[in-house]
């Protein structure tokens, strides 16, 4: 499948796909597929781990493993940055990759770095790992310039904000791995400019897989009806649930 690039609005294909990739762990990848840039050290596999686990600086080879050090550096860094940003910041690209840095920093090589190999999923290939740099640029100056900090006078321009933000921010796929949840990171950190809870995106990871990537690729198009719908759900769990 050709891979997609969008220009002024619009995608245009431009090469060949160089990974091929499925979901897995909620937003996560499955370690398979077909690689012609094994010279990277994101392409390649844990020696031992049946190519289950990526290559990491853990030498982990078990995957549930991994998931568990993963999740538990999540929640570290969540904290962490939630005491770094105030409700007056801007986000830009380079805060992006502090997220991922920050999370994997100690179990990927590659962590906060943009990614070389190129990726789909589910049929669905993203921005061409050559022109990440550009396009995060751009989404620095267009959706992170015009929605953060995220302060706004009603529900309805907030959950336009953040809708906007992530579904951008996972069509550009800016890393190897850990795409969506750093952009659900930085949802939370937009919710929290907005004075809202924490958010609870377990509507996404459990119950609505199949809605959340249609949404997403919806946005291929500049449509996020459908992942502005999500985040209304998201939000009015996460406010009942603050109040429980």
């Amino acid at each position: 499948m050709p891979a997609c690039v969008r220009y002024a609005g619009k995608w245009k294909l431009c090469g060949e796909v160089d990974v091929s990739l499925k979901f897995t762990r909620g937003d996560g990848l499955k370690k398979g597929g077909r690689y012609d840039v094994s010279g990277l050290v994101e392409a390649q596999y844990e020696p031992g781990s049946k190519d289950t686990v990526l290559r990491n600086l853990l030498e982990i080879i078990d995957p549930d493993e991994m998931d568990r050090v993963e999740a538990r550096a999540l929640a570290k860094t969540t904290d962490i940055l939630i005491r770094e940003y105030d409700q007056e910041h801007q986000f830009c690209a380079a805060d992006i990759c502090h997220f991922h840095k920050t999370w994997m920093g100690e179990v990927y090589e590659w962590a906060g770095k943009y990614r070389n190999v190129n990726i789909t999923k589910n049929d669905f290939t993203f921005a061409m790992a050559a022109q990440i740099p550009k396009l995060m640029k751009q989404f620095e100056k267009n959706q992170l310039a015009k929605y953060t900090p995220c302060i706004f006078k009603n529900q309805i321009k907030t959950i336009k904000a953040l809708a906007a933000v992530h579904s951008e921010l996972l069509l550009i796929h800016p890393f190897r791995d850990g795409n969506g949840r750093v952009a659900r990171l930085l949802s939370t950190l937009m919710a929290l400019q907005a004075g809202m809870p924490i958010l609870d995106f377990s509507l996404i990871s459990e119950y609505k897989k199949q809605e959340y990537i249609t949404a997403v690729q919806a946005g291929l198009d500049r449509n996020y009806q459908l992942m502005e719908a999500l985040y209304s759900e998201i939000i009015e769990k996460s406010i009942s649930a603050s109040v429980e």
